[in-house]
């Protein structure tokens, strides 16, 4: 579980997080939902340790991380796997050599441990065949699985993912869905997504909070998201054409 009580953050002049709470549990995908420049991105960044809050608390299972000594930090970023919006894999890296890529940085896994873990991961993600082949033969649904194969090689207690399915076709972008709630119900980690697209909302969102203007307005799941009263919220639904075919008329809800 993640904890994350009343966040603050300021960039120069420009306050961009406004005293922030919310908590993330295993098992079930969480969301970060919002239009672009809302803050969502930040409050990651808080969450994963690549931004400082000005004041508040990011709590790992009850562990304060941004108070936390170099050794307790250390031991959390170990548990923790990311999924980035381009995937990020290292081109001159195969796909084997990218997803050991933690396991050599921070573990000391013996090699053949390494091996079963690295193809462990790959079968779990329906890339078993792809090792020796480099990014640059992949598509972009496959760039994204081996970037989920990376983040769990760990065996990961929290896995983040941004902006999981941006640049894919729809049909890839459900796959990619699927084996995200699949991973997190599965090993019961605790998954963070920050998204825009309210078609992964309403497919996985099973916890979601709303961020406007740096602030959290809604906090929800995809049942009771299209009850709100809250005005920003309703706008950022159903400024998306696409969701027409989820609104309650339509017999989904």
């Amino acid at each position: 579980m993640i904890e994350v009580k009343n966040l603050n953050k300021t960039f120069g002049d420009r306050q961009v997080l406004f005293d922030v709470s919310a908590t993330f549990r295993p098992g079930i995908t969480n969301m970060i939902i919002g239009g672009s420049g809302t803050g969502k991105s930040v409050l990651l960044k808080n969450i994963v340790g690549l931004v400082v809050p000005d004041s508040g608390q990011v709590l790992f299972n009850g562990r304060d991380f941004h108070h936390a000594d170099k050794e307790e930090k250390k031991q959390i970023r170990r548990e923790i796997g990311m999924l980035f919006q381009s995937a990020a894999l290292f081109d001159s890296l195969s796909v084997e050599q990218n997803v050991r890529f933690p396991l050599d940085m921070l573990s000391q896994m013996p090699d053949d441990e390494k091996a079963d873990r690295v193809n462990f991961c790959l079968q779990r993600v329906g890339l078993e065949n792809a090792n020796q082949k480099r990014p640059s033969e992949l598509s972009g649904g496959m760039k994204k699985r081996v970037g989920i194969a990376r983040a769990i090689a760990l065996q990961t207690n929290y896995l983040f993912c941004d902006e999981p399915n941006s640049g894919l076709d729809p049909l890839t972008s459900i796959m990619i869905d699927n084996l995200i709630q699949e991973i997190t119900q599965e090993y019961n980690i605790t998954t963070v997504v920050v998204s825009h697209d309210m078609n992964s909302v309403m497919e996985i969102g099973e916890n979601i909070i709303f961020m406007y203007k740096g602030a959290k307005l809604w906090e929800g799941d995809n049942e009771t998201i299209f009850t709100s009263d809250v005005k920003e919220l309703n706008e950022f639904i159903f400024s998306n054409k696409l969701m027409r075919r989820f609104q309650p008329n339509n017999g989904r809800h």
